[in-house]
């Protein structure tokens, strides 16, 4: 697949088929994905991949918090700044008027928190969900790299025809998740990513994106 169409198709899928996906595609997406960019070749994402009976069980967990309305674990790091302004502000609300729209839930719903909590902690029917950790000693550049090492894992992904969804939901039932995972309490769950092949017959959801003019200032070009 074409770098550009890897691009232009990623999209956060949240409707997947259950067929499983072969480990050798994983593990050929994840090695390739460790030439992501990273300061000092310091590499810190450290990978869990669960599938199988040991995710199945994980979901059972947060899916039962979820519907019995547990407001999940304290975070370790927001999710958004505590006071979003415009423009972020108006791109959060067309992003979640869409999202919601999508799942069939209103917006006005009383029970929305506890519906999309219980979709995202199915995984959206993803039969292999990632969770990146990162030690605690690590600093926001560190933080930067994760970043950058999981857009290259989704758009590889995109490039062996899978899709992908980013949770950072899942940081609500960390306690759960490093449970399951064996994960110490020097890390830190950074977000899971929900990966499998798009469910047939399910409507795209697409979110706009800004002008290039908006967001890129060309100097000395």
């Amino acid at each position: 697949m074409d770098v550009y169409e890897a691009v232009n198709s990623r999209r956060a899928v949240r409707a997947f088929r259950d067929d499983p996906v072969p480990k050798e595609v994983l593990e050929r997406v994840l090695a390739a994905s460790s030439r992501a960019p990273s300061s000092g070749n310091l590499q810190p994402w450290l990978v869990y991949v669960v599938a199988g009976e040991p995710l199945a069980e994980l979901k059972r967990r947060a899916t039962a918090r979820a519907r019995a309305g547990d407001p999940g674990d304290e975070r370790e790091y927001p999710m958004y700044p505590a006071e979003l302004v415009s423009p972020y502000l108006d791109r959060f609300s067309a992003a979640a008027a869409q999202r919601y729209e999508a799942l069939g839930i209103e917006r006005d719903d009383l029970d929305r928190p506890r519906k999309i909590a219980t979709l995202n902690s199915e995984a959206f029917g993803a039969p292999v969900v990632l969770f990146c950790y990162l030690d605690r000693t690590m600093g926001r550049g560190q933080w930067g790299d994760a970043g950058m090492y999981l857009q290259t894992v989704m758009l590889l992904l995109r490039a062996e025809g899978l899709h992908s969804c980013p949770q950072v939901m899942w940081t609500m039932y960390r306690r759960t998740v490093s449970e399951m995972v064996g994960a110490d309490h020097g890390l830190v769950l950074f977000c899971g990513v929900a990966v499998g092949f798009e469910k047939e017959g399910v409507p795209p959801l697409r979110t706009g994106r800004a002008d290039m003019t908006d967001t890129v200032s060309f100097v000395g070009l």
